[in-house]
């Protein structure tokens, strides 16, 4: 199931994409009214887990055609709205790793962001005046879907509700300008999530989706999820070993090479007001972006 997170009249509303268009489970639900275990968020989706999805699931077979919306007309709001926890790590791709002469973790380097990040598909995003060095991240992003707390690798997976994708902007002069990257990686808008979030039965193995990025339409990134330093089971159960993971916390996993840190100084060119980048992932669809000046 792919999900979603639209906004009319100023409110975020659960859609669900389907071949007949974007369902807008409130409006369905305001023509059929008295059904009350049909979740009407996306935290909620994620939070009731499987009967959730059936639940929705059944509803969508008895929804009237008039509450199908156009997604070409829709404003996109991000695809997880309200994360307890947004967990990055870092130099988790083995290329990006060495094209940026980084030595090979022994173990995954975590670090955070914050919900003032979150955007959504097709927002503008602001160039903050206090960077000259903002760079793009295709990534993979685990949304988690149960307590998760000591979890083995085989049994990690299981707890994840499903799978979409973010562009880690980072501004490289702030995230360098001290050894805590938390600067460079929390300006407003900074983790554009989405279109959809993917449940993991549609996903089906994560350690191995093709992933892009385009700037202007030249691709930049262009990789597969293999490539992986610490696979997604492996970074699940790394983190519950030292923190309880809850229902809809997010988990970033990192960027492959391409970005504009692993070039020679001479020829790095950040983004700029006017700048329109699209990150891609097999099964997840594709989440664009365009660039303003602040």
């Amino acid at each position: 199931m792919k999900l979603l997170t639209f906004i009319n009249e100023g409110q975020q509303r659960l859609g669900v994409r389907t071949e007949q268009g974007v369902l807008d489970v409130v409006g369905a639900l305001a023509a059929q009214p008295g059904n009350n275990q049909v979740p009407t968020t996306v935290m909620e989706v994620i939070e009731g887990g499987v009967e959730a999805v059936q639940a929705l699931q059944s509803f969508i077979k008895e929804a009237p055609t008039s509450s199908y919306l156009d997604e070409s007309t829709i404003t996109w709001g991000p695809c997880v709205t309200a994360p307890n926890k947004i967990i990055c790590v870092g130099l988790n791709y083995r290329k990006h790793a060495e094209e940026t002469n980084a030595p090979i973790p022994q173990y995954p380097i975590l670090f955070n962001k914050f919900n003032n990040t979150l955007t959504a598909h097709q927002a503008e995003i602001v160039v903050p005046n206090v960077t000259k060095e903002l760079d793009y991240e295709a990534e993979l992003v685990i949304v988690i879907g149960k307590n998760t707390k000591n979890v083995s690798r085989e049994e990690a997976l299981d707890h994840v509700f499903g799978y979409c994708a973010v562009n880690d902007l980072s501004a490289r002069d702030l995230q360098m300008r001290t050894h805590q990257w938390l600067l460079g990686k929390t300006c407003d808008d900074f983790s554009p999530l989405g279109p959809y979030l993917v449940t993991a039965d549609e996903v089906g193995n994560p350690n191995d989706l093709k992933i892009s990025a385009t700037v202007n339409g030249e691709v930049r990134q262009n990789s597969n999820t293999s490539d992986m330093i610490f696979a997604c089971d492996e970074i699940v159960s790394y983190i519950s070993q030292h923190m309880t993971l809850v229902p809809g916390d997010i988990i970033l996993t990192g960027t492959p090479e391409g970005v504009v840190l692993g070039l020679p100084p001479e020829q790095r060119v950040y983004l700029q007001p006017g700048d329109v980048v699209t990150i891609e992932i097999e099964k997840l669809g594709a989440l664009t972006n365009r660039f303003i000046g602040e």
